[in-house]
């Protein structure tokens, strides 16, 4: 049974002037077979790094070997292009079987993607950590597989810290300190690397609004403008103009400004549990630490982010083989070594055992009890999303509180 597919404004919101030029799949046969009997499933899926094309490939050939009558057709995109692609791809009815992305509560508004207890075993969906699972709920039904999971933390560098005369900082105060004696040490070294480019601006002001007591809001309600945000924002703003941090923090884009980090050049980052591979394989002579983020009063915190696999209703006669797919992929011996080649979190009690003894994760592990989650579920988030990466950067050139309104102005008419 074929269910059409509508793509109303909640889902639209973040990329509603994206360009209609085609860049599908293709499409497959309408009653969800090939020719030769089989059925192909198409899974749409961002970069996490240079080797995610080649595990998900991994992945997949597996799957076939062991599934002959099923076929999976990938693509992978950059997070930049992924939501605009995954957009137009519905909007011209070639929505992928299979998305790996982030925001989908405007989906579900929409009723394009399966309840993922349609599509997965009892077994498979019992083996979710249960915060995960609680975490991709709209009104009580999950919507969304989680994926992986991810902490953020403070690498710091102990060489440069130690020749500014400084000690890795717990709170605001000595962040600024520590960044901005680092940084007059010269020769190109700045004391923190303040990222606030497109490419993932939303989780900088994560960092910092969520350190000063700030929030992004819930799952009925988006909170930009707010006295506690301002604060986090002003902060950032001091960071710039003590000349604590890298030169136009406005326009750089995270993962670069990391790789100058592991060059040695920066005093302190915010990173992932994927830096540390990088490290290794980059410059595995750096001399590092990885800390606590520093909040405003040096209370525990830490942005946790977690990223989804979903089953859009394209066809039901794929419905089983979807099914086949995230059982196989869940499965320990399969989902454990995808997890550990990307570096990041795993979100299956299975997964978590298995990767207990990892002590690369340790630090990550320690702080995601405090993790606080972007407001996923609210379908307003999209469009708040799209507001940070477009906005944010501003805060190098215009006052905080005008920044916040205009993000806020973006998402209420989102």
């Amino acid at each position: 049974m074929k269910k059409s597919l509508r793509f109303g404004a909640a889902a639209i919101a973040a990329v509603a002037t994206l360009s209609l030029a085609s860049c599908g799949f293709g499409g497959s046969a309408g009653d969800g077979g090939d020719a030769d009997g089989s059925t192909t499933l198409d899974l749409l899926v961002p970069s996490y790094s240079d080797g995610t094309k080649a595990n998900w490939e991994t992945v997949i050939d597996g799957f076939e070997k062991a599934n002959p009558d099923i076929k999976v057709k990938l693509e992978v995109q950059s997070w930049d292009n992924l939501e605009k692609v995954v957009s137009t791809k519905i909007q011209a009815g070639e929505a992928p079987d299979i998305y790996n992305g982030g925001p989908f509560a405007g989906f579900v508004g929409d009723e394009l993607l399966y309840p993922v207890k349609d599509v997965v075993s009892e077994d498979t969906f019992a083996d979710f950590q249960d915060s995960f699972i609680k975490n991709a709920e709209v009104d009580g039904e999950a919507y969304a597989l989680p994926l992986i999971a991810s902490a953020r933390a403070l690498f710091v560098n102990n060489a440069l810290l130690d020749q500014a005369g400084v000690e890795a900082p717990t709170d605001w105060d000595s962040l600024l300190d520590a960044a901005t004696k680092v940084s007059a040490l010269g020769g190109g070294v700045a004391g923190y690397g303040m990222p606030l480019g497109s490419e993932e601006a939303q989780a900088e002001a994560a960092v910092w609004l969520w350190g000063g007591g700030g929030s992004f809001g819930d799952a009925s309600e988006i909170t930009i403008d707010t006295p506690e945000n301002l604060a986090g924002a002003e902060q950032i703003k001091k960071m710039i103009d003590a000349g604590a941090t890298q030169a136009d923090p406005g326009s750089t884009q995270r993962s670069p400004l990391m790789d100058i980090f592991i060059q040695g050049k920066i005093g302190m980052q915010v990173g992932l549990p994927p830096t540390v591979g990088q490290i290794a394989e980059g410059n595995p002579d750096l001399d590092y630490s990885i800390v606590p983020i520093p909040t405003k009063d040096g209370s525990p915190f830490t942005l946790g982010v977690m990223d989804q696999l979903m089953a859009f209703q394209n066809d039901d006669d794929k419905k089983e083989a979807i099914t086949k797919f995230f059982d196989y992929y869940y499965s320990a011996d399969v989902y454990v070594p995808w997890v550990q080649a990307e570096g990041f979190l795993p979100v299956t009690k299975s997964g978590s055992e298995a990767l207990a003894g990892e002590k690369a994760l340790k630090p990550f592990l320690d702080v995601l009890p405090d993790a606080q989650f972007y407001p996923s579920t609210n379908p307003k988030w999209s469009a708040a999303d799209g507001a940070f990466k477009s906005l944010f950067g501003q805060l190098q050139t215009l006052p905080a509180a005008d920044v916040l309104t205009q993000i806020q102005a973006q998402v209420d008419a989102g």
